[in-house]
């Protein structure tokens, strides 16, 4: 097998001697690319973050912006990665490097202060900026017009479309990106100021090529190995052979255990680039989202097709975040206080899990038994979300949290409604943060299902809902402040749905 390797701002190096669980952020430093800072060292900064050569959406290949401080460098083994340092292009003999045009919007309009956070603000910004289908900007004047097959987005698929400039850019871009000097202000002038790539741009020039295919890789170090099977049958066999390897997939989560707490494994083993859990496909009855699709990807394949969850990404952690997160690694860590199993509780999901001797099909509603724990067996992977179709007109996902966005929720509670002729003919709502796992609010959802949806109906169940679960007191919120919550939110859908229909 080819020893590890990865491509840094064009130039192949290798990985060896770095132990198996040294960070991109803590590689990429050691070999003087100290633009790359640790701030956080648990994905909430974005002072780490750096551009990854990924499968596009749109294209071939699109630039995504990962925290460098959570993904273990063997993970990029035999991909192609951009530092801050590696945006610019060198001058000619003796001449100064050339900005490239993020970097110059932030240097010109003030976006850089004390500069610590200011290298990931350019990567983030430097995705966004080679986002496809982003905007023009609105005249000549302004800027470039579009290249080619660049077509207006105004933020389908993209976050909330109320927080897009006049040339495209969707400030939720950086919403995982954090300064403690500018007050944002010039930071989001320069994000607005941008136009877009020159035709002659090497790195949107690169979006035309096929990304790097992922390498099978071994990586072993000091008795510690990191593990990339290349087919699922690979892994389950994997995973059957060595029942206490950690499965990682976009590393949100366990990065942060290596990171704060110390952790390390004998053995890690990756899925996140299995074919077998990456494709999406929409049928007659159901939709199927495979366990290693990133959440950025399904938000932009979906493109809102499915409401709730589309409702869901932008208040999931931040874009950076979702660049990496899946919906297998949400599920598979079990945590009550997880934002997606309220929402896929709602929408009826089953999940596929794949083992050695098969697969089979669980329903979400049957799959957690306790504090981080599920009927899983070892050496199983979730190999795909089924959502099943017809979707519910009415739905609603509620995350109540300390900060707007980039926050663990205190409670987060998803509604999916079938409301035939002024009556509930079916009500799923899910519920996170409120016991020792993800639960379905069966009572509440009881008392809605064959009545009229009035005012009195909605009170009569919000009642009911705010007795579901076991909440708790904790740093976060107390168990009456949760238990308040849920009755909350449930009157906040009925004055929503009465709303939408007087208007």
């Amino acid at each position: 097998m080819v020893a590890a390797r990865i491509t840094v701002n064009g130039k192949e190096t290798p990985i060896s001697p770095a132990p198996a669980h040294t960070t991109v952020l803590d590689f990429l430093r050691e070999r003087g690319l100290t633009g790359t800072k640790e701030g956080c060292a648990e994905g909430e900064c974005g002072a780490c973050s750096v551009l990854v050569a990924r499968p596009g959406v749109d294209r071939p290949t699109d630039w995504v912006a990962v925290n460098a401080c959570l993904v273990p460098v063997a993970a990029l083994d035999g991909q192609e990665v951009v530092t801050s340092e590696g945006l610019a292009t060198a001058g000619g003999p003796g001449a100064p490097a050339v900005l490239h045009p993020v970097q110059e919007e932030m240097a010109v309009r003030g976006g850089s202060q004390c500069g610590y956070c200011t290298p990931g603000f350019i990567c983030s910004m430097a995705s966004e900026y080679y986002r496809p289908g982003r905007c023009a900007p609105a005249s000549p004047a302004d800027g470039p017009a579009d290249g080619p097959g660049d077509s207006c987005d105004t933020g389908s698929g993209s976050g909330s479309g109320s927080e897009h400039g006049p040339n495209g850019f969707d400030l939720h871009a950086l919403s995982g990106n954090l300064c403690r000097c500018t007050g944002y202000r010039p930071i989001r002038d320069a994000a607005y100021a941008v136009g877009m790539p020159a035709e002659d741009d090497p790195l949107a020039l690169r979006r035309e090529q096929s990304p790097p295919e992922p390498a099978a890789t071994a990586y072993t170090q000091d008795d510690s190995a990191f593990l990339r099977p290349g087919t699922l049958a690979d892994a389950v066999r994997l995973l059957r052979e060595r029942p206490g390897a950690v499965v990682v997939a976009g590393s949100t989560d366990w990065g942060v255990e290596v990171n704060i707490r110390s952790r390390r494994a004998d053995c890690v083993v990756a899925v996140d680039r299995l074919p077998e859990l990456r494709a999406l496909h929409v049928g007659s009855d159901h939709i199927e989202i495979g366990a290693a699709q990133t959440l950025t990807e399904i938000e932009r394949r979906l493109d809102g097709a499915v409401p709730l969850l589309a409702e869901l990404f932008p208040q999931f952690a931040s874009r950076l975040i979702r660049n990496s997160a899946t919906l297998g690694g949400n599920l598979g860590t079990g945590s009550p206080i997880g934002d997606s199993p309220p929402v896929l509780l709602a929408l009826e999901a089953s999940l596929v899990l794949a083992g050695a001797d098969g697969e089979r099909e669980v329903p979400l509603c049957d799959y957690f038994t306790g504090y981080r724990q599920s009927v899983r067996r070892p050496g199983e992977l979730i190999r795909a979300v089924r959502v099943p179709l017809p979707l519910s007109p009415v739905t609603a996902f509620h995350k109540i949290a300390k900060r707007r966005f980039d926050d663990i929720s205190s409670v987060a509670v998803a509604f999916a409604l079938d409301i035939e002729d002024g009556t509930v003919r079916k009500a799923r709502i899910g519920l996170g943060g409120v016991a020792a796992t993800p639960i379905r609010a069966l009572a509440a959802e009881a008392a809605l299902e064959g009545e009229p949806w009035t005012g009195r109906t909605a009170e009569a169940a919000a009642r009911v809902l705010r007795d579901e679960g076991t909440p708790m007191d904790d740093h976060r919120a107390s168990a009456a402040y949760r238990s308040a919550m849920l009755g909350q939110s449930l009157l906040k859908l009925y004055a929503r749905t009465t709303e939408a229909v007087s208007s």
